[in-house]
């Protein structure tokens, strides 16, 4: 029997796939000790999987280049690493005769080969939750915002790419990585990406090969799976105010930003005008009301959360961030999906969906009211949509993560 330590970061999106994968290893006999932010506790505690929690500080959230296309990766970066600072020493705590098998976030994966500094028995794969994580020069290319045209040719994709690297990760990572590294005794790396890209064992992307191919220059071995959706109350109804609110009118537009954005004012003040010079009944999904208008209109409802697999299957469209969780549970219930990215994956998921047929995108630094209502418009009358959304929901279904539990316990044979 292995133990699996399966290391995340992020916000609950980012904490429910590796959680659905955590649960299925479980499942096949193995230990399971999960690390991530102190504050998902409470949503591992219920399944009782060992948790170490890791620091995490909320006021990263208002962190003014949180959210900007190019300048927001720092924020991530410098905000994970108290957190990812702790992860060689636990695992040095273990007892030296476990098998151990990290399952780790990308952002993890510079620690885990500094685990492998003191314990190089200890093995470990790579956990992609969204297709920008790895890096490709093939299509779509997009650098931040911006989609590289298809005739640029693949020399100067990668000279592009390797320009971005360089002017926007590097500077930010590498002193960080590079002073750890020193520390173990260990020499520098030139490069992040291809740094994290030479750590697995094994990588693995938990999203199917339709949403997005593997390319030629994916890390190898690699494991293709479907989307690990997980809710942690599967079962659960919709609250009778939902309920009542459905059950009133026509299906409302669900508007979203993240469960993690505090800064999404603009978003909401558009996602009103657009619902009102529609006449759209609306639900707004946010944790943080200070984001809203004190007073709403009727046809208008706020909710801190409601199951979007329980919610979905009854409303018009889903307007949201392009978070991968969302996306892919838009898929799941055949909902139109009118993506707002902002950055990080957001844009590189907007365009599979376009690329689906599945919905439509509008960048947020480019929302008003007004094109946010000629978008939804247009959304909610295409046919097209409509049928592209049956067809890929059919597609959608939660991964069977049996094959995937088997390569990962073949790591520690």
């Amino acid at each position: 029997m292995a133990h699996f330590l399966v290391v995340t970061i992020g916000s609950a999106g980012d904490l429910f796939p590796f959680m659905r994968v955590a649960l299925a290893l479980r499942a096949a006999g193995h230990r399971v000790t999960m690390l991530g932010p102190e504050q998902h506790r409470p949503f591992v505690a219920p399944t009782g999987l060992a948790f170490q929690g890791l620091p995490a500080d909320e006021a990263v959230l208002d962190h003014p280049d949180l959210w900007h296309p190019t300048r927001g990766l720092a924020v991530v970066w410098r905000a994970t690493r108290p957190a990812m600072a702790q992860i060689p020493a636990f695992v040095a705590s273990l007892p030296p005769g476990e098998r151990l098998v990290l399952l780790a976030h990308p952002l993890a994966l510079p620690e885990a080969d500094l685990c492998r500094a003191r314990r190089p028995d200890v093995r470990v794969a790579a956990a992609y939750l969204a297709p920008s994580n790895l890096p490709t020069v093939h299509d779509p290319l997009l650098l931040g915002p911006y989609p590289v045209p298809r005739w640029v040719p693949l020399g100067a994709r990668r000279w592009l790419l390797r320009r971005l690297t360089a002017a926007l990760i590097d500077p930010v990572a590498l002193p960080d990585v590079n002073a750890a590294r020193a520390a173990h005794g260990l020499a520098p790396v030139a490069s992040l990406v291809e740094h994290i890209m030479a750590v697995p064992d094994l990588s693995i992307t938990l999203f199917p090969d339709w949403f997005a191919p593997t390319q030629p220059d994916w890390p190898q071995p690699l494991a293709r799976t479907g989307f690990p959706l997980y809710d942690p109350a599967p079962d659960a109804a919709l609250s009778p105010e939902v309920a009542r609110f459905l059950e009133s009118g026509a299906p409302p537009v669900v508007f979203t930003p993240g469960t993690g954005n505090r800064q999404a004012t603009h978003y909401f003040r558009c996602a009103l005008d657009a619902s009102a010079r529609l006449g759209l009944r609306a639900i707004l999904l946010t944790p943080h009301r200070a984001q809203l208008p004190s007073h709403l209109p009727t046809p208008v409802l706020w909710q801190d959360y409601v199951p979007l697999r329980a919610l979905l299957p009854h409303v018009a469209a889903l307007v949201h961030h392009g978070g991968i969780g969302t996306t892919a549970e838009a898929m799941r219930a055949g909902t139109r999906q009118l993506v707002v990215p902002l950055a990080h994956d957001q844009f590189d998921n907007a365009a599979r969906v376009r690329a689906l047929g599945v919905g439509d995108s509008l960048h947020a630094s480019s929302l008003t009211g007004g094109r946010l209502r000629r978008r939804l418009e247009r959304l909610l009358r295409e046919t097209a949509v409509a049928e592209a959304c049956r067809r890929v929901a059919a597609m959608t279904e939660p991964a069977e993560l049996g094959p995937l539990c088997a390569q990962l316990a073949s790591l520690a044979t």
